[in-house]
């Protein structure tokens, strides 16, 4: 499977000819050269993880696309038909095997309210969290894409769900709102959590992809 970073939070898998859409948000161009898109994953309601024009742009070619989303996404979303996820659900979209983690967005401030949110298993092998530190227990995580730069991240915590994950790869992702100073020093500190259990971590910037 392979693996491409956009820009903030977006992310696209392919595999076997199809293409998985994780939260193409308000930060990141429209993609192109999606192909054969087989679902399209939102974490969460917040515009810098979905936006209407995205969504429209990328069913137009696959109007049976699923979308999945927690119960506040789809209820912001409301034009577009949405499956409901929750924590603990499964699905399958395309060749790709979905679980479903943790349930609430981080907290921002105590007079922000909590939105629904979903972290996303890809194959048992990809995760992503979403706005969460959501840690998918039991589960050998491969390759992992960690929140690195957020308005309700503080970065020892970031540090403690990367120590807590234990992937053998991780790569930093929601990166829009950091400068390219205050980037490089994030990245060094989820590198130094990614190698206390011999794991491996990428610094990957948009339009850059993995294998796992």
């Amino acid at each position: 499977m392979r693996v491409t970073k956009h820009e903030h939070a977006c992310l696209r898998l392919e595999q076997g000819g199809s293409t998985l859409v994780i939260d193409p948000g308000d930060f990141t161009p429209p993609l192109h050269g999606v192909q054969a898109l087989a679902g399209i994953v939102l974490t969460h309601q917040h515009p810098d993880h979905w936006t209407p024009e995205h969504l429209d742009r990328l069913r137009r070619d696959a109007p049976e696309a699923p979308i999945f989303g927690p119960a506040g996404l789809a209820a912001a979303a409301a034009g577009h038909d949405v499956t409901v996820v929750h924590a603990g659900d499964t699905a399958q979209a395309g060749p790709f095997a979905l679980r479903f983690f943790g349930g609430r967005h981080n907290v921002i401030h105590e007079s922000i309210p909590v939105i629904d949110n979903v972290g996303v298993l890809v194959d048992d092998v990809f995760y992503y969290p979403g706005d969460s530190y959501a840690v998918p227990e039991g589960v050998d995580v491969q390759l992992l894409a960690a929140p690195i730069g957020a308005p309700w991240l503080k970065i020892g915590e970031a540090m403690d769900f990367v120590l807590a994950t234990r992937p053998r790869r991780a790569f930093g992702t929601h990166d829009m709102g950091l400068s390219s100073i205050g980037l490089g020093m994030h990245r060094d500190r989820l590198r130094w959590a990614t190698e206390q259990h011999g794991g491996e971590f990428l610094a990957l910037s948009a339009g850059d992809s993995t294998e796992v």
